[in-house]
């Protein structure tokens, strides 16, 4: 039986190819952005509850985001973790994710640890690189979610499991 060894070595850059554009995290936190885009503009209206604490709702046209088909799109496109937080006073807080927690259930209510891309977001800068998300280490990218008027309402996220 003959081999191809240029065919079976075009094959192997394709796969790697197609693999390192599935875990591109600059690539997916435009996905999720571009799809909350899609949604209307990005604003802040009345308040919701999250695990028994009150926060600002944060919307994208007149959809408040406090549901998980956005966040379980994103997973099933691009095989990562999605959130969208909402600013409260100088924390931002999970209001729509797919992060779990340690006991299974998703990280709503929970907040942005003070960490790199915390800082970056905080200044309206986008953060990409390595994090640690509720005890598990991602190649993450961090975008500050801004109202009309430019003001910092928010944070979207992603991240592929290291």
């Amino acid at each position: 039986m003959k081999t191809f060894p240029h065919a079976l070595a075009a094959m192997a850059v394709f796969a790697t190819s197609i693999s390192a554009l599935a875990y591109d995290p600059k690539a997916t936190i435009a996905d999720l952005d571009a799809r909350l885009a899609k949604i209307g503009a990005a604003k802040l209206e009345g308040t919701d509850t999250l695990a028994g604490k009150t926060v600002p709702a944060i919307y994208f046209g007149e959809r408040k985001i406090n549901n998980y088909d956005v966040v379980d799109a994103v997973r099933k496109a691009h095989s990562a973790t999605a959130t969208v937080f909402v600013k409260d006073g100088e924390e931002f807080v999970r209001v729509s994710t797919n992060v779990l927690t340690p006991e299974g259930k998703r990280g709503i209510g929970t907040q942005l640890a003070r960490n790199a891309a915390y800082a970056a977001v905080s200044q309206g800068q986008q953060y990409c690189g390595p994090i640690d998300v509720l005890g598990t280490a991602f190649d993450a990218c961090y975008n500050p979610i801004k109202d009309a008027g430019g003001k910092i309402i928010g944070v979207s996220y992603i991240g592929h499991k290291k």
